[in-house]
């Protein structure tokens, strides 16, 4: 069963004694209260305010535990406001179409009422990308019955498969045909390539196609003036391409329905290998000289000396570079020796090679999410912000991050490089300090604020794979050009004449 209020499902949850030995541990680096808050049932939700016409009726569903999980996406945010059993403003009413031609009825009946619509893949925003905070009815569409990989094309390695579709069964429909997608967000398990597809979702890859992007061959997406199909082609120098018009739409201009992702043919190749530096900074360096090197690696993650103590197990005090390479063709260890050989030149030392460090890392990346639901029971505020900046801005922006995050103490600032590009590196940093019980929502939006203020003064994106959504929306309204803002307004009013898609995502 999926919970209603946190990541994932009910269990896989920590447990009673992990939670306690938990506590233990981050007692250890911020003060803790010793209170836990306790898992609510669902509460009691207001009526729906709408009702559907009868010929739509077997599509919605007014349960109470329904609504109340597609409320909220996964953000700390949301999961303080469900622990605490607030949920504020539910969906009326939640509909699974099974057609395009449901979607349609259902936008058409939406328009008709005044309805807003949030279409929903498999809730797991953490930018408040799913949550309506207008005052009116609202309708969350949920996806899961779009769903499934319906067509492989093996000879131009492509798929159709349904913007429903979870990652899990993506990966399971292409396995028999030897093929991949190749594209693993941390959210792989409880997301949908619909979701990929209109937030542009960055992948566990480090460098080649890092964003679903890459991956788009052509799109379905049912608007509410009618269907915009995109053409099957490699490439395409016909004006501005139709499909880019929906990638990072977040839902605004119409609803993904149907994609054809590229794909590949699955890994025989692998290798690995870790790499220690006693300063992150050469690490850094020795990352740019990888990737600026032509290399490709599929990993090449630097953790920072406390992510890599926190997340990886490390006790030397050192940062790890995590370096790994895949082929379906040929043999992998040459690239890997020579990223080692880079690595070595900027003073990295002590490789290990197979599981190891970064085995235990990616067993730790899995299981976040779930620790991060624990730390907000245990009273700790857990933030995670994402970006993208060149690579001589770095320095300046982690130390404003971290300077913005709290004061020193008690407040746990980590990064980690979770892509790199030869013109600059993604950094991802977490973190953890002790929140105020009953107010932990406003002392989240305060330190939200002032990271995301140091990110934009110091040239970073405000996101790199996060999306917008609501909670970015502020910093995206000034690094969006104004021209660009005029046209995307236009392309809503053009495609959504009623403004009921996704209102108060990337535009007013």
């Amino acid at each position: 069963m999926r919970s209603w209020w946190g990541w994932g499902r009910v269990d896989r949850a920590l447990d009673d004694g992990q939670l306690r030995a938990l506590g233990e541990q981050v007692g250890l680096l911020l003060p803790l209260d010793g209170a836990v808050t306790p898992v609510p049932d669902v509460p009691p939700l207001p009526p729906p305010r709408i009702r559907p016409p009868a010929s739509l009726a077997s599509l919605v569903t007014d349960d109470d535990r329904d609504r109340a999980g597609h409320a909220y996406g996964k953000a700390y945010r949301d999961v303080v406001r469900a622990l605490a059993g607030r949920v504020d403003h539910p969906p009326d009413l939640v509909a699974r179409p099974d057609t395009d031609a449901a979607v349609a009825a259902l936008l058409d009946w939406a328009g008709d009422t005044g309805t807003a619509v949030v279409p929903y893949g498999g809730g797991s925003s953490v930018v408040g990308g799913v949550e309506y905070r207008g005052t009116g009815p609202w309708l969350s569409l949920d996806l899961g019955r779009l769903a499934g990989v319906s067509e492989v094309d093996p000879v131009n390695h492509a798929a159709r498969v349904g913007a429903g579709t979870f990652g899990p069964a993506v990966e399971a429909g292409l396995r028999p045909h030897d093929l991949t997608l190749r594209h693993f967000p941390q959210s792989f398990e409880f997301s949908t390539v619909g979701g990929w597809v209109a937030t542009r979702a960055g992948g566990h890859f480090a460098t080649g196609p890092t964003h679903i992007d890459d991956l788009v061959q052509a799109l379905r997406v049912v608007t509410p003036i009618g269907v915009n199909e995109t053409l099957r082609v490699p490439a395409s120098g016909a004006g501005p391409a139709p499909d880019r018009l929906f990638l990072g739409s977040e839902g605004i201009l119409g609803v993904i329905t149907a994609a054809w992702l590229r794909v590949r043919r699955r890994p025989r190749f692998t290798a690995a290998a870790a790499i220690r530096f006693e300063h992150d900074a050469d690490g850094r360096a020795a990352a740019r000289a990888i990737v600026q090197s032509g290399l490709q690696p599929a990993n090449c993650r630097l953790l920072d000396p406390l992510e890599a103590a926190i997340q990886a197990g490390v006790t030397d005090g050192g940062a790890r570079l995590l370096l790994g390479f895949e082929s379906a063709d040929v043999p992998v260890d040459p690239l890997l020796a020579r990223a080692v050989d880079i690595s070595r030149a900027h003073g990295g030392t002590g490789e290990t090679t197979g599981g190891g460090t970064g085995g235990a890392w990616r067993e730790a990346f899995l299981r976040a999410p779930y620790v991060r639901d624990a730390l907000v029971r245990l009273g700790v505020m857990v933030e995670t912000v994402e970006t993208a900046c060149a690579w001589d801005r770095f320095d300046d922006l982690r130390d404003a991050v971290v300077d913005a995050a709290g004061p020193r103490g008690s407040t746990v600032v980590t990064y980690r490089l979770t892509h790199v590009y030869p013109d600059g590196p993604a950094p991802y940093f977490t973190i953890l300090a002790p929140a105020p019980r009953g107010a932990e929502v406003d002392r989240w939006d305060e330190v939200k604020r002032a990271v995301n203020d140091a990110i934009a003064a110091h040239g970073g994106t405000v996101t790199h794979h996060h999306a917008v959504g609501r909670d970015h929306r502020r910093w995206y309204d000034t690094e969006r050009p104004e021209p660009f803002h005029a046209a995307l307004r236009a392309a809503k009013a053009a495609l959504d004449p009623r403004g009921v898609l996704n209102p108060g995502v990337l535009i007013g």
